[in-house]
């Protein structure tokens, strides 16, 4: 068994995202397809024997306490290892984006500390510590694109016939971040779109729909709408993904990704079919 590993974190783009309603706890109840594509954070683990975990920020400079640092302790809390480790995060995917980049570097580090540790945690039990991170942590957990309900507890993985074709797409994040509790708390967001099928979105998969978040998220950053005019300009269709400033568009073409501002960040994505670590998990 290795002492050390050097792990992915891919990132997700919501291909629709509708609100349908409201619990009396104030929580939100959803509709989405999250897609996991390559862009990716690195993490690396090394093995530490005398109890302490510990992170080195690799590129920028992240939060004390990250997700990382928490998804190490809720794991060893949760299996009563001894064990330590030293992590290391080379950061690509930007924060505040809707991207899923911190939930997917939590997902990463259970993954790869339960393997590390022997701790031999099934999947389902890994799934329990990531709710108590974040609602998107199972996602990343589960492995596979997925359609998600409810407050993004009720994953399903878009299997078969469901299983979004390969395809290419141009992401592009402004300067400017959102805060998710901000738009979530908007009076003049949607909250009562109807509810869509499985059926209904795998007709046309990456024409789907709409971000019900996008309105009230353009009026609290305008660059959201900038960004997705610069994709207009490209002869491309722009949304927004999750509740972050980040927007999307399919490409069948090639692309010239030049001409945005200096301050964005422009990738061409492909999607995957599997998140990379998908076979780190027992499913028992």
């Amino acid at each position: 068994m290795q002492a050390l590993y050097d792990v992915p974190a891919p990132a997700k783009l919501n291909l629709f995202l509708h609100v349908t309603g409201r619990r009396p706890d104030g929580f939100h109840l959803l509709q989405s397809v999250f897609m996991l594509i390559d862009w990716c954070d690195t993490l690396h683990f090394e093995l530490r024997s005398d109890g302490l975990i510990t992170r080195e920020d690799l590129t920028q400079p992240l939060p004390e306490d990250d997700l990382v640092l928490r998804a190490a302790r809720a794991l060893r809390a949760a299996s009563g290892c001894h064990l330590g480790a030293h992590i290391g995060v080379h950061k690509r995917v930007p924060a505040q984006a809707g991207m899923g980049g911190g939930s997917s570097d939590a997902a990463s580090t259970l993954l790869a500390l339960n393997r590390l540790w022997r701790l031999k945690l099934p999947r389902a039990r890994l799934h329990q510590i990531g709710l108590t991170l974040g609602a998107d942590v199972p996602f990343f957990l589960c492995g596979k694109n997925s359609w998600v309900e409810g407050i993004g507890d009720i994953i399903r993985p878009l299997d078969f016939e469901h299983q979004l074709p390969d395809a290419s797409f141009v992401v592009v994040k402004p300067e400017a971040g959102l805060d998710t509790k901000s738009i979530f708390s908007h009076p003049a967001l949607k909250r009562n779109s109807g509810c869509a099928t499985i059926q209904g979105f795998a007709a046309t998969p990456y024409q789907f729909g709409g971000n019900d978040l996008q309105p009230v998220a353009q009026t609290l950053c305008p660059e959201i709408g900038q960004a997705i005019a610069w994709l207009e300009s490209k002869g491309l269709q722009g949304r927004m993904t999750g509740s972050g400033s980040a927007v999307f568009a399919q490409a069948t073409q090639a692309i010239d990704l030049h001409g945005a501002p200096a301050a964005w960040q422009v990738k061409m994505c492909e999607n995957l079919k599997l998140h990379p670590l998908s076979d780190w998990a027992l499913d028992v």
